[in-house]
């Protein structure tokens, strides 16, 4: 399939190339003119786009959009709004236009209800928002939801929904695994799950 993926140059969306590329899928990364694309495979086709104003088009001829963006930890509420809220709600509004055969989002633990005492509030209310569009957006969907993330690779054990410990940890090599086996795998149609990476004692 072809798949565009936004946040294609991040610590996650990295290892989610090329995991797709293995599996013998397209990537199309979504990437900002300023985005740093040095650490993408020579034959990734770029597409540009800014999440904080998408133009139409831009979810065209693809067969299936990874949402694994976001503002980054540095940044405000007003970038969050704007990247993990209205960004992620306008990609799945373009993607729902091309037709696309499915939306995979990475979302976080604790997006389904935000805890309004949490540090994180703010950015797990726009998640929510983010995701909830999703729901009802008529496309087929399928959102993943890792607890605190680790730059581990993992083993691809893991745990997910109930068997999940929402205080443990989740390695960036898993989450890349499971949003590229969700955007094919039937199972994990119209599903919101919480994942946990089983990760060795230190």
């Amino acid at each position: 399939m072809d798949i565009l993926i936004a946040g294609a140059t991040g610590k996650t969306g990295l290892r989610l190339v090329n995991q797709l590329k293995a599996k013998g899928h397209a990537p199309i990364a979504l990437v900002r003119e300023s985005s740093d694309t040095g650490a993408l495979p020579d034959d990734v086709a770029l597409r540009r786009g800014d999440l904080t104003n998408l133009e139409s088009g831009v979810c065209d001829g693809c067969d299936a959009v990874i949402f694994a963006a976001g503002s980054g930890g540095s940044t405000g509420p007003e970038m969050t709004d704007k990247v993990d809220r209205d960004g992620a709600k306008r990609l799945i509004d373009l993607a729902a236009d091309a037709g696309v055969s499915r939306f995979v989002m990475l979302s976080s633990v604790g997006a389904d209800d935000p805890d309004p005492d949490s540090e994180l509030a703010h950015y797990l209310q726009a998640k929510h928002e983010a995701d909830e569009h999703l729901k009802a957006s008529g496309l087929s969907y399928a959102i993943v939801r890792p607890v605190s993330l680790t730059d581990d690779e993992g083993s691809r054990d893991m745990r997910f929904g109930d068997k999940a410990d929402p205080k443990g940890k989740a390695a960036r090599g898993d989450v890349a695994a499971v949003l590229a086996d969700a955007v094919e795998d039937d199972e994990w149609t119209g599903k919101a799950l919480v994942m946990q990476s089983i990760l060795p004692d230190a």
